[in-house]
């Protein structure tokens, strides 16, 4: 499988023609360009800066604003990611995806609740306990995913139905999950951890960080690594982008799609879960926390370019930062127009993302 998949995924068409010629001429310079785009962006995040540093927010408060970002930019991209790659594989928009980061974090929520608590490991607010659950909660949704794809998508894709189709089938999967949700846990909000006291680590130039922020980001970036070594470095990651580059000549060369198709249901869902127990340990859990984040999940994957992790994990980053220093001068509540706004400002510019995968 090994031989097949890396023809496969090595399949491109030809890249020389006219047409292809002038794209990449008028996407390699001018205002089409990955770096003037960036370079607008990064003045976009200046012009936040400054507007909330006008509005009265001391410079120590925005520096940990944009480190919050950061870390909130983390959480974005462990669910951003695997939205690209389900949507890579499987050619559809799949907004249920946010609710697997809920029931991630409601899952952890409940292993932490039977087990025993343990001392918080090093500046940490969570124990030992919460590991042992978000491990679980990962392998959970996991089988989850693989489950909801068996009973729902795969029909859908055996009598071929249009992408709409398929949009629809996962809005509504997305109101089913967070139905159940709202039937185990209730309406409420919870904590991890309810009266534990989380201190800050104070930080040259008056920067103010939580041990689990720093956590929260470090763990993104492992993530996003090993991902990318899978993707490039083992039989199932040359399958996977085989698949999604062609997946009636992947087939052909011998490579069994329906266990790819698997394979990123599970990886996508188990990334979302872990996306969103790092979410609800940085703030709180509620049942709605997954639709909320749907809207800068797809902002970050679209702008990052669809196919690209690390793309995610940029675009994830922009998105963090840009939702938090807003608040220092808007309605927090704002965050996810921001998102859009964002978005919508690189597709002009654009519209492939800024790590578009030929």
């Amino acid at each position: 499988m090994t031989d097949s998949a890396q023809s496969a995924a090595n399949h491109n068409p030809p890249l020389d023609s006219p047409e292809t010629e002038t794209v990449d001429a008028r996407d390699a310079g001018g205002a089409r360009s990955s770096r003037f785009v960036g370079g607008v962006l990064a003045l976009v995040l200046a012009g936040m800066w400054i507007a909330g540093w006008l509005s009265g927010t001391s410079t120590e408060d925005m520096l940990s604003l944009t480190a919050w970002g950061v870390m909130l930019g983390g959480i974005i991209a462990l669910g951003g990611i695997g939205l690209t790659l389900c949507y890579g594989v499987l050619k559809f928009p799949n907004f249920a995806h946010g609710e697997f980061l809920t029931l991630g974090a409601y899952v952890t929520y409940g292993v932490v609740l039977v087990l025993p608590q343990s001392n918080p490991i090093w500046r940490f607010s969570f124990g030992w306990e919460l590991v042992v659950g978000l491990l679980l909660a990962a392998v959970i949704t996991a089988l989850v995913a693989i489950l909801i794809d068996r009973l729902l998508y795969r029909p859908l894709r055996k009598h071929q139905s249009p992408l709409v189709l398929l949009a629809m089938a996962s809005l509504g999967m997305e109101f089913l999950l967070r139905g159940i949700v709202y039937l185990v846990w209730g309406s409420d909000f919870h904590f991890y951890y309810s009266g534990r006291s989380n201190p800050a680590l104070y930080l040259p130039f008056g920067l103010r960080l939580q041990a689990d922020q720093l956590f929260v980001f470090a763990l993104a970036i492992v993530l996003v690594a090993l991902l990318y070594w899978m993707l490039t470095r083992t039989r199932i990651g040359k399958a996977m982008r085989a698949t999604a580059d062609n997946p009636d000549l992947a087939q052909v060369r011998g490579i069994d799609t329906e266990q790819v198709v698997a394979w990123t249901w599970a990886i996508g869902a188990g990334l979302a879960a872990i996306g969103g127990v790092m979410y609800g340990l940085a703030s709180q859990m509620r049942p709605d926390m997954g639709f909320v984040l749907l809207l800068p999940l797809f902002a970050a994957v679209i702008m990052g370019g669809i196919g690209s992790a690390w793309g995610a994990l940029v675009g994830s980053i922009i998105i963090g930062i840009a939702m938090q220093l807003t608040s220092a001068f808007l309605n927090p509540a704002y965050g996810p127009a921001v998102a859009f706004v964002l978005m919508v400002l690189v597709l002009l510019m654009r519209p492939q993302g800024l790590f578009a995968q030929r």
